[in-house]
């Protein structure tokens, strides 16, 4: 594989983000914020298309799980491939919109592909997680265009402040339970609105996204605690994304709350059992 392994050493970081950041809002990574308005250039994310409809097994409750333990020799062979392909392609040169799902559909294809290297593990912070066990998303783990590659670069140093979207954290994956869904089909720059406005409906109206909600407090993920910044930084901008997404009783409970309590997130692995 061309893409780099991921390194085993021990990690003394006892953040898998960084806190200060995550307060202020993100910073782009200069090198990545050139792109070709012109291009028309489309990448070919046909082999993870497979992989996600051939491994995703959506349970009664809508949350998507993935099949580690089940992926045959030939179809980890074609991820590599997949990840390979995509470390040789000049993203510096696509549009806005190829971009955008290139990196999406890297993140969450280095990351399923990190945890079948691993797998049975029973988080995502159980890899690398040397004396915290905090997992992965700080090794250089990706090479494009001779550039070294974390999934914190994708997800802080790309696509959080490129775009300034807050729906992307509906698209990145991350292994875990308390995680908006896998999609069970590539990112393309086509789908994309229609995807982003799914995961953030399908996640929101689980018990994963609103958990709880008591009179005129609610209990949330952790996710809308961790980056507040990108939902309007206060208490009020979360409640009024959720309520942009809510359906039926709990978009009704949503009236009266006017506080966020508590908040939580399940590290288990999203594996098919």
């Amino acid at each position: 594989m061309k893409f780099k392994q991921f390194a085993y050493a021990a990690c003394m970081i006892f953040l898998t983000w960084d806190a200060a950041s995550a307060q202020s809002g993100p910073k782009a990574i200069e090198y990545w914020t050139a792109h070709n308005p012109n291009s028309t250039d489309v990448i070919d994310h046909s082999v993870w298309n497979r992989i996600l409809q051939k491994y995703i097994k959506t349970t009664d409750s809508g949350l998507n799980l993935f099949d580690y333990g089940g992926v045959s020799p030939e179809d980890k062979s074609a991820l590599e491939d997949y990840l390979d392909t995509l470390s040789e392609i000049k993203v510096t040169a696509l549009n806005r919109g190829e971009q955008r799902a290139y990196w999406v559909n890297a993140y969450n294809a280095i990351t399923v592909n990190l945890i079948i290297d691993e797998y049975p593990v029973s988080s995502i912070r159980k890899i690398n997680g040397g004396l915290f066990n905090l997992g992965p998303w700080k090794d250089d783990i990706f090479v494009v265009e001779d550039q070294d590659i974390t999934l914190d670069n994708i997800e802080h140093g790309i696509l959080r402040p490129i775009w300034n979207d807050p729906r992307t954290h509906y698209s990145v994956n991350c292994a875990s339970y308390g995680c908006p869904n896998l999609a069970n089909r590539a990112w393309t720059a086509e789908n994309m609105e229609e995807m982003l406005e799914e995961g953030a409906r399908t996640f929101i109206n689980s018990d994963r996204g609103i958990q709880k909600i008591s009179g005129n407090r609610i209990e949330v993920s952790s996710i809308y605690s961790w980056f507040k910044v990108d939902f309007g930084d206060s208490d009020k901008g979360v409640i009024q994304h959720l309520s942009k997404y809510a359906e039926g009783e709990k978009k009704t409970q949503l009236e009266k709350v006017n506080r966020i309590s508590d908040h939580d997130y399940d590290w288990n692995l999203n594996t098919v059992k």
